[in-house]
């Protein structure tokens, strides 16, 4: 795990979103699992459902992260993706009924800012090895 930055960056965000989803339970005590608004962890607002979602990015990630670099790979770059496109969408969600998992501005921003550091390790580093697993494969 040391020499990859996919694996090394798939189990630290892994185990961040996990230790978020789980603390966000602690917040969240009678919030709609829904609601539109949530209740601040730190300075991000989460409902349940927001809390369940960090829990299965979460578990993905780590065990991608602990699995293989191609694993790794392919799980950062699906969750960067999804994450560019959860902080682009959410910028037009704030203050609609649309808005399930309670984002807000300060949630669009880390969604983002995920979202460049997943895709740049996920798109950029261990290529060789993924070359090297996929010939291997063909062989």
């Amino acid at each position: 795990m040391r020499t990859s930055p996919n694996r090394l960056i798939a189990t630290i965000f892994g185990a961040v979103y996990l230790l978020v989803g789980i603390l966000g339970f602690f917040v969240t005590s009678g919030v709609g699992f829904f609601a539109t608004e949530g209740q601040n962890l730190i300075i991000f607002a989460v409902n349940p459902l927001h809390n369940v979602i960090h829990l299965a990015i979460g578990a993905a990630l780590l065990i991608a992260g602990l699995s293989s670099i191609p694993a790794a790979r392919g799980v950062n770059t699906t969750v960067g993706a999804v994450y560019l496109l959860v902080g682009i969408v959410g910028l037009f969600l704030l203050g609609s009924s649309l808005n399930i998992i309670a984002l807000n501005g300060a949630d669009n921003v880390l969604h983002l800012a995920s979202a460049v550091l997943l895709l740049g390790v996920g798109l950029s580093q261990d290529k060789s090895v993924a070359r090297r697993s996929m010939t291997s494969r063909t062989a």
